[in-house]
């Protein structure tokens, strides 16, 4: 059951640079749009699969730089006899030391065989696939693995579509089930018209362990494909060559007629059961086709709970639900830097597995802002559509996610995690209660960017200090609407030891009317706004068509958070 230890990649699409050990198990890259996480799989792809050639052009070299080839380089470890032996495969024979990383020329006792298979593209286009050693190039000596290894070897690849694997075909998942054969040639000789009816009671004993497995497969995935499988001539083969035998229910209809989520989460289960040689699997995209359920089924048939892994994977992912199934040893942040790319294993400290669980579509963004509460949070949703209809670019296009860290004893908590793994961080929070300030500092210290209010004033005094006098009013009545009026009376009589009503507050807005509604609009039952929505909804409608006559404070803090959110 081989395994890729490390992968070396140059001068590829976006990747000048990638020097990467994977994990033995589920190794799910994530990260922002466009750095490179499918160029990660094709690469494995192209170098591993049993292919005679790959069409590439200009474009699949770095920066159009085709005088560089490019290589990807591959090591595989946990080899079968085979492929450790002398007799073959001597010259390239070398060992890999996993405490360290280090591939070293020359087996050595206590260190794990491996070879490396290595693919180059030069200027020509035209690819060629290689073992290498530094002792074999010394000797002078050049090979590849044999096409029957490099079968064996090839990954699965399940893409937007994956129907190619339900029918036997060279390279095709059927065809690692088991090492039964179809011979198509006698049915198909005895009549054309016959031939899908006939070659159908053939195969059932021919092909009966593989259609059994792939059966018994589909009920544990919850997919619908009858009790009796059959493998039938595919009515629209164009030849009677590799795909000819195709999957087939109980009613004869091909099981390549099955929606794209069901295909690819069949495909991933009898990749499982196929994984003797080959246990490497690459899916791009996991989730598509897939609802939340089906998501968690596809991860746990690949063995995302088991230990020891069952197989390899290598999947990319913008799901939240595939992120909150996984563990943080089983995450990689993809990360495009100048020169080279580096991948980053999130970890499975308590702190970084409770920000994954209670924020992951942080981990799919290039910016996070961690805002002290939820009322934060509404406050930036909803000045963001605001500005966003007077024709500015919104946060979202800029890759800002927004965390709600549920106070400010926890805000760094939050916030440093996502620093430590790059993601470009800052913090929004209240003044009237203070963080620990070792942690603030620690996260200011590493240019990380600290916005609050002004000295003393939480969320509620900011906005009702800031904005102008009608919006004072439209705040209160929208108070009203949401909780009612006697609710909001009291709040006041409260918050004024019963020296201001209602009635005097829809009166002239003075600076203690302003103290007031603030203070009572954070009382701590029933606070007027302190939800996502409620504040959205407010600073869509009233404190962002209010911020050009906002008082200067209030406008600096607002500006500055959406001049870091753009300048990503």
């Amino acid at each position: 059951m081989a395994q890729i230890r490390h992968i070396g990649i140059s001068n590829f699409r976006c990747i000048e640079n990638l020097d990467w050990f994977p994990a033995a198990g589920i190794n799910c890259l994530i990260g922002s749009g466009d750095t490179g996480k499918s160029s990660i799989l094709d690469a494995i792809d192209y170098c591993l699969g049993a292919r005679r050639t790959v069409q590439f052009t200009d474009a699949d070299f770095h920066g159009l730089e085709v005088t560089t080839p490019i290589a990807v380089a591959i090591t595989i470890g946990d080899l079968s006899d085979a492929l450790k032996s002398m007799d073959t495969y001597g010259p390239f024979v070398r060992s890999f030391d996993a405490a360290n990383g280090a591939i070293d020329d020359e087996p050595e006792s206590g260190k794990e065989t491996v070879l490396t298979v290595q693919l180059t593209v030069g200027s020509d286009l035209d690819p060629v696939w290689t073992l290498i050693s530094d002792r074999a190039k010394a000797q002078g000596l050049s090979r590849n693995l044999t096409w029957g290894d490099r079968t064996r070897l090839s990954p699965t690849r399940i893409g937007a579509l994956a129907e190619h694997n339900l029918a036997w075909r060279r390279g095709s998942v059927l065809n690692r089930l088991t090492d039964e054969k179809a011979d198509t040639s006698a049915a198909l000789a005895s009549a054309a018209r016959d031939a899908r009816k006939a070659f159908g009671d053939l195969a059932d004993a021919q092909l009966g362990e593989t259609l059994k497995l792939v059966s018994a497969t589909a009920s544990e995935l919850g997919i619908s494909a009858g009790d009796k499988l059959k493998a039938m001539l595919d009515a629209h083969s164009a030849s009677f060559s590799g795909g000819t035998v195709a999957l087939h229910g109980e009613n004869g209809v091909p099981l390549r007629a099955l929606g794209v989520g069901s295909t690819r989460l069949l495909v991933a289960g009898l990749q499982r059961k196929a994984a003797k040689e080959s246990s490497v699997l690459l899916v791009d995209e996991l989730e598509h086709g897939l609802e939340p359920h089906r998501i968690i089924r596809l991860l746990g048939s690949i063995g995302a709970k088991e230990t020891p892994p069952p197989i390899q994977a290598f999947v990319t992912t913008h799901s939240p639900v595939a992120l909150r199934e996984l563990r943080g040893d089983q995450l990689w942040v993809v990360r495009k830097l100048a020169g080279s790319h580096k991948l980053e294993l999130v970890g499975l400290s308590d702190a970084i597995q409770g920000t994954i669980r209670a924020h992951p579509e942080a981990f799919l963004s290039r910016s996070v802002l961690v805002c002290e509460g939820a009322s934060e949070v509404g406050l930036i949703r909803g000045l963001d559509l605001h500005f966003t209809a007077q024709g500015c670019t919104s946060i979202n296009a800029a890759g800002v996610a927004l965390v709600d860290a549920g106070g400010v004893s926890k805000i760094y908590g939050r916030a440093n995690v996502l620093r430590n793994l790059g993601f470009r961080t800052a913090s929004l929070r209240d003044d009237d209660v203070q963080p620990n300030a070792i942690e603030e500092g620690l996260f200011s210290v590493n240019g990380c960017s600290v916005f609050k209010w002004a000295p003393g004033q939480a969320l509620e005094h900011a906005i009702f200090n800031g904005v102008s006098d009608p919006a004072v009013h439209r705040l209160l009545e929208r108070a009203v609407e949401l909780h009612g009026e006697e609710l909001i009376g009291e709040h006041i009589m409260a918050a004024s030891n019963n020296t201001l009503t209602l009635a005097l507050c829809r009166g002239p807005v003075t600076p203690q009317t302003r103290q007031i509604l603030a203070t009572a609009a954070k009382w701590k039952k029933n606070a007027w706004f302190k939800t996502v929505t409620w504040m959205e909804d407010a600073a869509r409608d009233i404190i962002g068509p209010d911020y050009l006559t906002a008082n200067p404070a209030f406008q600096n803090v607002v500006y500055g958070l959406f001049q870091w959110c753009h300048n990503a």
